[in-house]
């Protein structure tokens, strides 16, 4: 085990020597292909939103050369082989930029929301972008007209992304909306449901940009690459403020999740720490604005369904008709590959805990019998779920903390603090509470009489 170091450099020319301790583990992360193309999207993302009208700035395009470090290092360090338990890694990164002074005055507040997010250990530094590089972004030309979009929203293809952005168009906004794609399943969902907004809005000028990061296995050298991901969030938010930045105005990048998911609070003491994610979590969105602040992006990020379950999403939406029609096509599953082991296609489980909330948010909003999306474990009352395996574990860990709750209504209050400090959000406390109720009451009338037990 070694801490490990992920240095970028802007093409074979840059020779940067970067200094090393005795038990760190030098990998060089190129980010050009070719002789000026930026690589791993970031040039394909450049030349989209180019496209679209949307020019980003120079902090813009550093925002997303950082979030390329963390992407890389967050899906190609392997936890259990490169940390002492298991879990936390030691990763520095050193970042070339166009404004190191600026971003080393953000660090802290950087190091905090992921450290926070992924439950590593991260060092970061600064350099100066090599003279080649030193300008990247371009200007519009002054003959451009203005881009339609007046909002931005992170569309990642999942049922909560599909009413944010519904709710939006049906009120008449013009928004442009952000996506990273990796395995296809996520890539065919988010197609099929622009597809089916745009046929239902074909007056509106919304669109969208698309970026594909992936590195490739092997990319840090003897070490295994890792699927656990509780960084991508901050590849998402980065995208969506690169994209910002190319507004001729101040923007809201609206990121849409549901309060119980944002909170996530841990069902049962098993799920702490590793096994809790904190992709929306309010203390660290609310380090993302810091950070924007600190860097001078005149920019905020925004959870508008922050105080709303899942299922109230639904039943509030601003088109129900077509919700209705396209929510099969959303993706909430946590892995929809593993239908396969059953000789199934690529469909929703029906039991992992994203699959739960959906399938309780749309009955609450519908009424039983109206989601027709279809689950591998279409029934969970035809036969006792096993809680030492898939099916039945997260089931079990609902049934716990619905009970624990029923028992202890006031806990609910105690609770929202577990999975991270709720310091910035005191005036909210008692909606935040509420909201955390409200949804493991939408689930407890899913999971009403289904029987688990260990086999």
């Amino acid at each position: 085990m070694k801490r490990q170091l992920l240095a970028g450099h802007f093409g074979p020319d840059d020779h940067i020597s970067i200094p090393t301790a005795a038990d760190e583990q030098l990998t060089r992360l190129e980010l050009v292909a070719g002789e000026k193309m930026l690589d791993h999207g970031i040039g394909g993302a450049l030349t989209s939103l180019k496209g679209l009208g949307v020019f980003p700035s120079e902090i813009g395009i550093d925002l997303l050369v950082v979030a390329a470090h963390v992407h890389a290092a967050d899906t190609r360090i392997s936890r259990t082989e490169q940390s002492q338990d298991s879990w936390t890694r030691e990763i520095r990164l050193v970042v070339p930029v166009s404004d190191p002074a600026r971003w080393d005055a953000a660090t802290l507040t950087l190091t905090k929301a992921l450290n926070f997010l992924t439950g590593d250990r991260w060092t970061i530094g600064f350099r100066a972008r090599p003279e080649r590089f030193v300008t990247i972004a371009q200007h519009a030309p002054p003959t451009l007209l203005h881009p339609p979009f007046n909002s931005l929203s992170l569309f990642s293809g999942g049922l909560d992304s599909l009413i944010g952005v519904i709710d939006l168009l049906q009120a008449g906004s013009t928004p442009l909306l952000v996506s990273h794609f990796g395995e296809g399943s996520t890539s065919d969902a988010q197609g099929k449901l622009f597809a089916g907004l745009k046929k239902a809005y074909p007056k509106s000028a919304f669109d969208r940009l698309r970026v594909g990061m992936t590195f490739a296995n092997g990319l840090v050298k003897d070490v295994s690459s890792e699927n656990s991901t509780r960084g991508r969030s901050f590849l998402f938010f980065a995208l969506g403020v690169f994209a910002g930045t190319g507004f001729d105005k101040g923007f809201t990048l609206r990121v849409p999740e549901n309060g119980l998911i944002a909170l996530n609070v841990p069902l049962d003491p098993l799920r702490l720490g590793s096994n809790s994610t904190r992709t929306t979590h309010p203390y660290y969105m609310a380090r993302w604005n810091d950070l924007l602040t600190e860097l001078g992006i005149d920019g905020r990020i925004e959870n508008p369904y922050w105080d709303k379950t899942k299922g109230e999403m639904a039943k509030d939406c601003g088109n129900k008709s077509l919700l209705l029609g396209l929510a099969t096509d959303a993706l909430s599953c946590s892995s929809p590959t593993k239908g396969r082991w059953y000789g199934h296609g690529i469909e929703h489980c029906g039991y992992c805990l994203p699959c739960l909330i959906r399938r309780a948010a749309l009955e609450c909003a519908w009424g039983a019998g109206r989601d027709k999306t279809k689950y591998t474990v279409s029934d969970l009352r035809t036969q006792t779920l096993d809680t030492r395996e898939s099916t039945g574990k997260q089931v079990r860990s609902f049934q716990y903390a619905i009970e624990r709750l029923r028992g202890h209504p006031g806990l609910a209050n105690l609770l929202i603090h577990k999975p991270g400090s709720l310091a910035d959000e005191v005036a909210r406390l008692d909606q935040l509470a509420d909201v955390y109720r409200r949804g493991l009451n939408e689930v407890a009338r899913l999971i009403d009489g289904v029987e688990t037990r260990p086999s």
